[in-house]
């Protein structure tokens, strides 16, 4: 998936909350030039920029990322998975 984000896109990856490991939820985020690592992308996230690497499962739709978060974590309850 690496090989295929470029800068200014929008894609959406299956995040936890930092503050709760348990909770996890579907967000929007931007492939940018990583500012700490010129020649190098990052997401952009919660005003935080996380470097791009496989660690992250990348969804091209929000449809994509909801179908994977059910797989892994369950129905929700709640209407709207973002954060």
């Amino acid at each position: 998936m690496l090989d295929v984000v470029q800068p200014g896109q929008v894609v959406y990856v299956i995040i936890r909350n930092p503050h709760v490991q348990g909770v996890a939820n579907v967000q929007e985020a931007a492939v940018v030039m990583d500012p700490n690592s010129p020649g190098n992308f990052s997401l952009f996230i919660y005003e935080t920029y996380y470097p791009l690497n496989n660690d992250f499962a990348i969804y091209q739709t929000a449809s994509e990322a909801e179908d994977a978060y059910k797989e892994a974590f369950g129905f929700s309850d709640v209407e709207g998975f973002y954060g």
